[in-house]
């Protein structure tokens, strides 16, 4: 069987038990793309993993739906527990990697190793990004064509000979929902303005106020949502035609 048939079949295979096992997206970029993404990592613990699996996980559109002011302890938890079914979904995506005969590396889906940058190990918005999972958006989030950004991200590193999806084109065109979403204003016109400190110190507020321990806001994500496709419109319109 040739290299390339060999990286399809796996691919393939590899998303059929993610998506089984709860993954709502399944991507696969090179590792050699994400090298400035990449913190507090080995070399040892990174050699030969060429090959980062990008998960995602659609957060519940009813939770995200009551959130008015700021995060609600329902959002609270619930972000919690997706971080937890993430964690628990790259060991299990792992496993099945190692039990091929392959190693895998899953990556925390919540844990900074960097509180003053803001650094984890693995940027997985960057990853899903090189994965075609969807873009970074001018809130600084991941946004999916499918779910906007109501979705939590994991990664796995790995050397199964995967292969490898193509990074989408910038989708936000002229949506700007999540600028009048951001009480601080720290959301700009342009993704690379993103005002990363006035986000950092509105959340620390609006958690103090929520009486909740997590750095979360909720409200840009809200605001992100799923743009309508082409064929739902179009179908739509003969219905009322």
């Amino acid at each position: 069987m040739d290299t390339r048939k060999n990286e399809i079949i796996l691919h393939e295979q590899l998303q059929k038990f993610a998506t089984q096992e709860g993954a709502s997206l399944f991507g696969v970029a090179k590792t050699s793309a994400l090298k400035d993404r990449i913190n507090a990592l080995s070399k040892q613990a990174l050699e030969g993993l060429d090959r980062a699996v990008s998960l995602a996980f659609h957060l519940s559109d009813r939770v995200l739906e009551d959130i008015t002011g700021g995060p609600t302890k329902l959002y609270f938890f619930h972000y919690q527990r997706v971080n937890v079914l993430l964690d628990e979904l790259s060991l299990k995506v792992a496993n099945f990697i190692q039990s091929h005969g392959w190693q895998a590396l899953p990556i925390p889906a919540s844990q900074i190793v960097d509180w003053e940058k803001q650094l984890a190990h693995v940027s997985h918005k960057h990853a899903a990004v090189q994965a075609g999972l969807g873009w970074i958006g001018r809130n600084n989030l991941l946004v999916s064509s499918q779910f906007g950004s109501r979705q939590r991200l994991t990664t796995i590193l790995t050397d199964m000979p995967l292969k490898t999806d193509e990074p989408m084109p910038w989708g936000c065109g002229d949506c700007q929902a999540c600028l009048s979403s951001c009480p601080s204003k720290s959301i700009k016109e342009r993704p690379e303005d993103f005002d990363h400190v006035g986000c950092y110190h509105m959340i620390k507020d609006l958690v103090k106020k929520a009486g909740i321990s997590q750095n979360i806001c909720g409200l840009c994500v809200k605001a992100c949502r799923p743009k309508r496709n082409f064929t739902t419109e179009s179908a739509e319109n003969t219905e009322k035609n």
